[in-house]
């Protein structure tokens, strides 16, 4: 009995180490955040100082940066539902048809690294005329956003019983109304993971955003130059940004939360 608790206390620490380790980043980002330049530029970590909302007030103020938010939010919720309209009917007919080797194709596309598509984007969309426009970065987006939903959806269509749509087609439905009222219902926890984790690779997307947007396009991630000039770095308006963009995020994961941990356990077995 006493091994066993002294194990227990073992793996509390253990467990608390690492959640420590992971947490401090956020933690210093978020005091940092009330801090003033001179406070930052101190190195002190303490967690006694007299807080300032300057830095949130500069940040909307002086940056603009609810311009910002409005554009990360366009391009990440219409490159997630795009992906979505095409990804979960090419998904479930890859896995309704064994369409394996379709799969491992997408599972490619996937992993080729982002940057090697930026040039050819780049002239493809300036020949357009596209560039600055939302078209040209939820297309970019897309380009991995759309793969990442496929490859996680096939597992999920391919997990649900074949009896039950069976059912579906003997009481009338059409393959089309089985999709739609008895596939998708079924596979909840899945959407929304694959959403989700979309959706977070497009709004913290820096790789395509830099190169495709401009002025009036221009999302979170490239608006924190704005904090960088030639002489200094403003750290407390730099941090506030972070915060800012970290926010939606972590809200959405944790009302989520319930559904991406299902959904994460149910993709990975089938049967």
């Amino acid at each position: 009995m006493r091994r066993k608790n002294t194990a227990n206390v073992l793996w509390g620490l253990l467990t608390a180490a690492i959640l420590l380790i992971f947490i401090f980043p956020f933690l210093w980002m978020l005091l940092a955040s009330f801090k003033t330049q001179a406070q930052i530029m101190s190195g002190e970590l303490t967690l006694l100082f007299a807080p300032t909302g300057q830095n949130y007030l500069s940040v909307f103020q002086q940056y603009d940066f609810l311009r910002y938010i409005a554009n990360s939010m366009i391009v990440a919720v219409a490159s997630t539902l795009l992906s979505l309209l095409i990804g979960l009917p090419a998904a479930y007919s890859i896995a309704k048809f064994r369409m394996h080797k379709l799969s491992v194709i997408i599972l490619i596309a996937r992993i080729v690294p982002g940057i090697s598509f930026l040039v050819p984007w780049y002239i493809i969309f300036s020949q357009l005329r596209l560039v600055d426009t939302y078209a040209a970065l939820v297309l970019s987006h897309m380009l991995v956003g759309l793969p990442f939903i496929v490859w996680i959806m096939i597992s999920f269509f391919e997990s649900l019983p074949y009896e039950v749509e069976e059912a579906g087609l003997m009481d009338g439905c059409t393959p089309h109304h089985v999709f739609c009222r008895i596939a998708l219902p079924m596979s909840v926890p899945g959407i929304v993971t694959s959403s989700l984790l979309s959706f977070i690779f497009s709004w913290n997307n820096f790789m395509f955003s830099i190169i495709l947007a401009g002025d009036k396009t221009k999302t979170l991630p490239i608006a924190v130059f704005n904090f960088m000039s030639y002489a200094e770095i403003n750290w407390g308006g730099l941090m506030a940004a972070a915060c800012i963009i970290t926010l939606p995020v972590l809200a959405i994961a944790l009302m989520a939360q319930r559904y991406v941990i299902s959904g994460l356990s149910a993709g990975a077995v089938k049967g």
